[in-house]
């Protein structure tokens, strides 16, 4: 890991800023006190910062700003002896666990993550020490433990937070939001993962959404829910909900109304085709079998979102870092949105500027543009001409802090 410099001035690179709808050719970025001072051609930016900068040359890579992976588990358990093995994890193990996968994320390009369901409020701690430099790892925005009915989606684990009524929901978003929780998630359906449940099952009341997302409101957090019928997210959309993960099963009419209310959808098309991800992790074949079965629909669904104008953002469910295909999990699921209908230029931005902007965390990251922090990512290939480009990213830059350079053997 190298040591963050006062100023630093990247240069012999294209930025793609996020901005533009073309990269920068040869420009320059000055980073100062971790956060971007300029942006511009090589030679303006080079007179505008102190002589004793430090030049780090990019050997003529595209500069995008870091991923954000908006559905990520550092805690992910799923059935079978690998899931089994991480639930018999005391506190302490697992902490260094999800410590793991932080840095591991952070070295995949993957600067910023939406935690959506950690066990044991863990991530609060993890979040503390990534913040204090204790660890290596990504920027953390969670909603701490998920919201469940009894017996609902996910409520084996320590990641979520049984709930019945209107009240137990009440009480379940102020306990999260005491926490320290930046959103609410609440589980709206059955899903791929639990054995005694259908995608389709209904699993909450209406006065049980209601109160979640009321509530969260009230107290300034957007809510994303866990969905995959069509009726229940248009229910749940009706009543203000934020964003939809998932979304196995909509419909045109539901995806014309998550776009009329703004509500975003982080679709996970990879959990539908990673047979290569179940395997490695001992996934029962009941499991494998809903959820590769549940593909084609899955893809029909997310283009209906993309034919009615439906905000999308990038997340893996996967964890971010982990291989598949000859990549990560994270530009594995790019390349499927891009494959499926997102242009290379709007996949990128779905990585980037607009799961920012859902966080509230413009201002800072998002987009190569001063004021913000130096949260960067560099490819050999242009990521406006395929999306595949980035599996060609070999440096990695946090807060002005250069975690990963492979030319120069650099590892955080």
């Amino acid at each position: 890991m190298t040591e963050p410099t006062e100023d630093v001035v990247l240069h012999h690179c294209h930025v793609v800023d996020g901005v533009a709808d073309q990269p920068l050719r040869d420009h320059a970025v000055w980073v100062s006190d971790g956060r971007i001072r300029a942006v511009g051609p090589e030679d303006a930016v080079t007179a505008q910062a102190p002589a004793d900068a430090r030049r780090v040359d990019l050997g003529g890579a595209y500069v995008t700003a870091g991923l954000l992976n908006m559905h990520t588990h550092f805690s992910l358990s799923l059935p079978g002896p690998a899931g089994d093995a991480l639930k018999d994890l005391n506190p302490h193990a697992l902490a260094l666990h999800m410590a793991s996968g932080a840095r591991r994320t952070l070295l995949a390009g993957v600067t910023t993550v939406r935690c959506v369901a950690e066990k044991s409020h863990a991530d609060f701690a993890l979040r503390r020490a990534i913040e204090a430099g204790q660890v290596a790892g990504p920027r953390i925005f969670t909603a701490g433990r998920a919201l469940v009915c009894t017996g609902g989606h996910g409520h084996e684990g320590t990641d979520t937070l049984e709930c019945d009524g209107a009240d137990g929901f009440r009480r379940g978003v102020r306990s999260q939001v005491s926490a320290g929780a930046d959103l609410i998630k609440i589980m709206i359906s059955g899903g791929i993962a639990g054995e005694h449940e259908q995608i389709d099952t209904p699993q909450l009341t209406l006065d049980e959404i209601d109160a979640a997302i009321e509530t969260a409101h009230a107290w300034g957090r957007k809510v994303t829910a866990h969905a995959g019928p069509a009726p229940v997210i248009q229910a749940a959309v009706e009543r203000g909900l934020d964003c939809v993960e998932h979304g196995y099963q909509l419909t045109e009419e539901v995806a014309a109304a998550m776009a009329e209310a703004g509500t975003a959808l982080v679709p996970t098309l990879i959990v539908t085709r990673c047979g290569d991800f179940f395997d490695q992790l001992g996934v029962p074949a009941w499991m494998q079998e809903r959820s590769l079965s549940a593909g084609p629909r899955h893809v029909e669904s997310y283009r209906m979102a993309l034919a009615a104008g439906v905000e999308i953002m990038l997340g893996s469910d996967m964890p971010p870092f982990w291989p598949t295909e000859g990549t990560t999990g994270t530009v594995r699921e790019l390349e499927y949105m891009a494959e499926h209908g997102l242009a290379p230029l709007a996949a990128l931005r779905a990585a980037t500027i607009v799961p920012a902007r859902w966080l509230g965390a413009e201002a800072d990251i998002g987009t190569v543009e001063a004021g913000k922090w130096a949260d960067l990512i560099a490819m050999d290939d242009d990521p406006t001409r395929a999306t595949s480009a980035f599996r060609s990213l070999r440096w990695v830059m946090k807060g002005g802090e250069v975690v990963r350079d492979d030319r120069a053997g650099v590892t955080a």
